[in-house]
């Protein structure tokens, strides 16, 4: 399968921001079955980078190399300025990481949680009460923090998660597909602390399978599929990689749909619906293309609807899987 690759977003002085995570060539196989197949990565300080693909994409084996929890069979990489064999201890030192799993000790309190970690990096102990007092109040975990985290629900656990991993300060965050098995409004105040924590200069690589959680976080998204990064972009330069958008204009007049036909030559036709397609990226430009075809024409449509690729779209034509249903993006009547 073809890769595609967008260039890198610019400064206003073009630039490049300075990289928080590089990776050249990245590759491992267990046994005969190879996860990564050389993969490149540059991600930006101070942004969100979301690998996004099917399961068995090489999504958690990223994060797991990149964090030093595997090592590579190929390729190098370096993460916050330290290159993951030579100096693992500096990238442990400058990262942060939630896997899918949550990390939270279900027969302690959340207080409790964040204190253990607090020890685990060494903090002495007033400050460690003080960071895991202000985290678990950012977290709105203040009043359940003398509870066991065994009686969390999901949203919270995860919260408490997060609040864990932030107790060294780490610059550099990897969220290993954090909102799986979440409610929408926990997905949600999820996203809202990923956002907070980019304002604040920190790096964020997030995996996921949600499609709307990469549109809504990531400012760059790598696809990811069979072990190799199949398309890398903004979203909105990923959509356009995928052909499909149009313009539907339905009639109730067989009459106002057969001069609407005539006007519009190249729309496909369905005279049992009454419909016409027109091929289009949705731009202003191309809806006053039509409407002013169909205003010379001296017909009026009762239904205008447009639609443009999603990442639905693209992520079904990068991964292989099955063209996805058409959704509605906008519809004017």
């Amino acid at each position: 399968m073809p890769s595609f690759v967008m260039p890198a977003s610019r400064k206003p002085d073009s630039t490049p921001a300075p990289a928080a995570v590089t990776a050249v060539g990245l590759r491992k196989s267990y046994g005969d079955r190879t996860v990564l197949d050389g993969i490149d990565l540059r991600i930006p300080a101070g942004s969100v980078f979301a690998l996004l693909g099917p399961n068995g994409a090489g999504k958690t084996t990223t994060v797991k190399i990149l964090s030093t929890l595997v090592g590579a069979d190929g390729g190098h990489a370096q993460v916050g300025g330290h290159d993951l064999v030579t100096s693992p201890d500096g990238v442990r030192a400058a990262i942060g990481v939630t896997g899918q799993f949550s990390a939270v000790d279900g027969l302690i309190t959340g207080e409790e949680n964040m204190l253990l970690m607090a020890d685990l990096h060494h903090l002495p102990r007033g400050e460690g009460r003080r960071v895991a007092a202000e985290l678990l109040a950012r977290f709105d975990l203040a009043e359940v923090a003398r509870k066991p985290a065994s009686g969390y629900s999901g949203g919270m656990k995860r919260r408490l998660d997060l609040a864990m991993t932030l107790v060294g300060n780490p610059r550099i965050i990897f969220l290993d597909e954090p909102t799986t098995g979440l409610d929408p409004r926990s997905r949600h105040t999820m996203w809202g602390i990923v956002r907070e924590l980019v304002a604040q200069g920190v790096t964020v690589l997030l995996t996921t399978q949600y499609l709307d959680e990469a549109d809504e976080l990531a400012d760059r998204i790598a696809v990811l599929d069979g072990g190799r990064i199949v398309a890398e972009g903004t979203a909105e330069e990923l959509k356009r990689l995928v052909p499909g958008g149009h313009v539907r204009l339905r009639f109730t007049d067989p009459a106002a749909h057969r001069a609407a036909a005539a006007a519009l030559a190249d729309a496909e036709r369905d005279d049992a619906a009454l419909t016409l397609r027109i091929p289009g990226d949705g731009s202003q430009r191309t809806l006053r293309a039509i409407l002013d075809r169909l205003d010379a024409a001296g017909v009026e449509a009762d239904e205008l609807t447009v639609r443009t690729p999603d990442l639905d779209d693209v992520f079904f034509a990068l991964t292989g899987g099955p063209t996805p249903p058409h959704r509605t993006q906008e519809v004017v009547r």
